[in-house]
């Protein structure tokens, strides 16, 4: 075991768990032993929330200009120590080293932007009637909890960190059972860039801490990134218990090429799109609907994935069961008809050969009613449907349930603010292939892909995590009464 064992993280300090049931944490580049995460029990979430109750009446009173020192001190611990953040996303994640890179510096970003929260929630004032001023505030909701997944060891939990504290929440963290080291050294992070004790917390656990979450009476409002199937569950617990909950499901993100697209820069980006994070990421494509004549740009897709090689410039899928999963999707629609032309099934990485590895795959000639064309495969896969027309592409795209993202690659302008306009997708771009917006804009998809209002990251963000406070204030009598003091 190369790390010691996992405990939670309470008041400021590791802590065991009640508990002795633990998982063992496996990297997906090799196979090694990591360490062992405790299942912890609802104790254990009780100790978390008593210890982000008592500490948040004086970080909620603490102003939010002092609030934010704290990340700009954070942000500067991330940045000295990317190396090391990202060496341990790699190895607990199996992305690649500068996958890694990529996603400390997206937590970067993501602190910078807490930090300009003060010029964001200063309110407004308005004299409404003489003598009559209406304000309004923002004001902490008490104790949160995030429940964040395993492809993102350390940007997803950011995406909630540095907002949902600085605007003077205290807490709670869930990490996915699969990649708990992260949040670990997120933790000590906070602490030496001199956030108080208790107001961050860390609770290690599998579905029964994730029921613990949402039902406890003490915890105002819940975030969660997973798959759909347990969004709708994490969404529906939490609201039947009256918390707030923003719930971010999976995706099925068509890429929809015209003839005009340029070959070289569509084919780049199609492949990094499907391929980055071993597809493990839910802006990921996973569909590319060509319409008309587009084989010169699906040869140029191939030849960019025969680029993409494991165990180099492509990382592990998370763990065995996945790759075994992704593996029988590529064998079904070969079965119903489709043609691989580019296989990644039976990888091995020499020297790792107890890696989970898919390599690149292109699959032609998919129908939309293969399961491949329909279900999320969180896999480095492109399946390819032809079309004949935008509008058929379109309706492919907007009849899948998800919403997340989809993207267009043509030179045409009109086409492209067409299919903006029609596309049922919180995410949308224009020759590219990843339309993630980039801070102040915020994250988030439309339909099954989101359960809840507002977005997770961003401007938006603000209004999850806090509520609105209105007052309207008279002092001077002699103005006298009318209908509207």
């Amino acid at each position: 075991m190369k790390y010691s064992a996992i405990q939670n993280y309470i008041n400021g300090r590791f802590v065991p768990s009640s508990t002795t049931q633990t998982l063992n944490v496996i990297s997906p580049l090799d196979g090694s032993f990591l360490s062992t995460v405790p299942l912890s029990a609802a104790k254990d979430l009780d100790d978390a929330v008593k210890a982000a109750e008592a500490a948040f009446p004086a970080w909620s009173k603490t102003p939010i200009k002092e609030r934010v020192q704290v990340f700009f001190r954070y942000k500067t611990l991330l940045e000295k120590n990317l190396k090391e953040l990202a060496e341990l996303c790699s190895e607990e994640n199996g992305k690649t080293y500068g996958e890694s890179v990529a996603e400390i510096e997206k937590c970067i970003e993501l602190t910078e932007f807490a930090t300009s929260l003060p010029q964001l929630i200063t309110g407004e004032l308005l004299e409404v009637s003489k003598g009559v001023e209406c304000r309004t505030e923002h004001v902490p909701l008490g104790v949160v909890a995030s429940i964040v997944p395993f492809n993102f060891p350390s940007m997803v939990p950011n995406w909630t960190i540095p907002n949902a504290i600085a605007l003077g929440n205290c807490m709670i963290i869930k990490p996915s059972e699969k990649v708990p080291l992260s949040c670990g050294r997120l933790a000590e992070l906070l602490k030496e860039a001199g956030l108080p004790d208790g107001v961050f917390n860390v609770v290690h656990g599998g579905v029964d801490m994730v029921n613990a979450i949402c039902d406890h009476p003490k915890i105002e409002a819940v975030s969660f990134v997973g798959s759909t199937k347990v969004a709708k569950i994490v969404y529906q617990r939490s609201t039947q218990n009256l918390k707030r909950c923003l719930a971010l499901g999976g995706a099925k993100n068509h890429l929809m090429v015209l003839p005009d697209a340029i070959p070289d820069m569509t084919a780049q980006n199609v492949a990094a799109s499907m391929s980055g994070c071993a597809g493990q990421r839910c802006m990921a494509a996973s569909a590319m609907v060509g319409v008309g004549a587009i084989d010169h740009i699906v040869a140029k897709i191939c030849d960019e994935a025969l680029k993409i090689v494991p165990g180099q410039n492509l990382g592990a899928v998370i763990d065995a069961a996945s790759q075994e999963r992704i593996e029988s999707y590529i064998t079904q629609a070969e079965k119903d008809g489709a043609k691989i032309l580019v296989d990644g099934r039976n990888t091995k990485v020499a020297g790792k050969e107890k890696g989970t590895y898919v390599g690149p795959t292109v699959i032609d000639f998919v129908t939309p009613d293969m399961s491949v064309a329909r279900e999320e495969i969180f896999g480095p896969v492109i399946s390819i449907i032809r079309t004949n027309t935008v509008d058929e592409a379109l309706a492919i795209e907007n009849k899948n349930p998800y919403g997340n993202a989809a993207s267009v690659f043509t030179q045409n302008g009109g086409m492209a603010r067409y299919i903006i306009d029609k596309a049922s997708a919180g995410m949308i771009g224009v020759n590219v292939g990843v339309p993630v917006p980039r801070e102040p804009f915020s994250f988030g998809g439309w339909n099954e892909s989101k359960f809840g209002v507002g977005d997770i990251t961003g401007k938006s963000s603000i209004e999850f995590w806090t509520k609105l406070k209105k007052s309207t204030v008279k002092w001077n009598a002699e103005a006298g009464v009318n209908w509207m003091s």
